[in-house]
């Protein structure tokens, strides 16, 4: 039996409470600083664009800004939004699917994501309406986009400012709770909550397998006495491993 070397407890770095007390504090103040400086006329401007909308409505971004795109288009209506696949895949393709009709919602802390911007040329051309969402003032990607939308970031809880953190944070917060205004806006029903309808689709599935016969076995090994694979029995017969 192997042992597993372990140093002494001693060996092990400590945190007091009063440390992570003040992260968490730090976290609320950059968190207080952007609901107090957030521009609520063009938060409304971009909820009632994405509100007016005929088409539908895709959110994309790039790594952390990715998940948020992603998170926030679930509370929404699967008949009115979608989230664009990872940019790169865009460019490979995916693209095709905008029309002139749709809004594509792009999320980006510093707005100078490149693949963002390779992005924004290619959605121009099926006549898509851009809006940019970031944090850095006079960004590439905001002068480009029909529309931006600035959410203020004091600065990043890492102690290097650099680790998204607080503005992972502050996207979700701010795309979360525009999901929930259309949706009250749009007056759906617990019946059209995406969350209902997944769980109904995911049953009705279940059903369907339960109700199918099951597949016949396509073939079954053969084995001797000391579990090597000699054969293999197939629809159509024997076959020899060459064992």
């Amino acid at each position: 039996m192997g042992s597993l070397d372990l140093p002494s407890p001693s060996a092990y770095p400590e945190l007091d409470q009063n440390t992570l007390l003040n992260l968490f504090k730090s976290q609320q103040n950059h968190l207080n600083f952007f609901f107090q400086n957030l521009d609520l006329s063009q938060t409304l401007s971009f909820t009632q664009t994405l509100l007016n909308s005929r088409g539908t409505i895709f959110f994309s971004g790039v790594g952390k800004s990715g998940f948020v795109a992603n998170k926030i288009s679930k509370p929404l209506s699967p008949r009115h939004s979608r989230w664009l696949p990872f940019p790169l895949d865009a460019l490979h393709g995916d693209i095709g699917i905008l029309t002139a009709r749709d809004i594509l919602v792009l999320f980006s802390k510093s707005g100078n994501t490149e693949e963002l911007l390779r992005l924004v040329p290619c959605a121009k051309a099926k006549g898509a309406y851009l809006v940019s969402v970031t944090s850095v003032e006079g960004n590439a990607l905001a002068s480009v986009c029909d529309m931006n939308v600035h959410l203020p970031l004091e600065r990043e809880l890492c102690p290097f400012d650099l680790a998204p953190v607080t503005s992972t944070a502050i996207q979700m917060v701010f795309g979360d709770t525009v999901a929930i205004a259309l949706m009250g806006a749009r007056n759906l029903t617990k019946d059209e909550n995406p969350r209902t309808i997944g769980q109904d689709a995911m049953a009705v599935e279940a059903m369907k397998k339960m109700e199918s016969p099951p597949s016949p076995v396509q073939f079954l090994p053969v084995i001797n006495h000391q579990n090597m694979v000699i054969g293999i029995v197939t629809l159509h017969g024997l076959v020899s491993a060459g064992l």
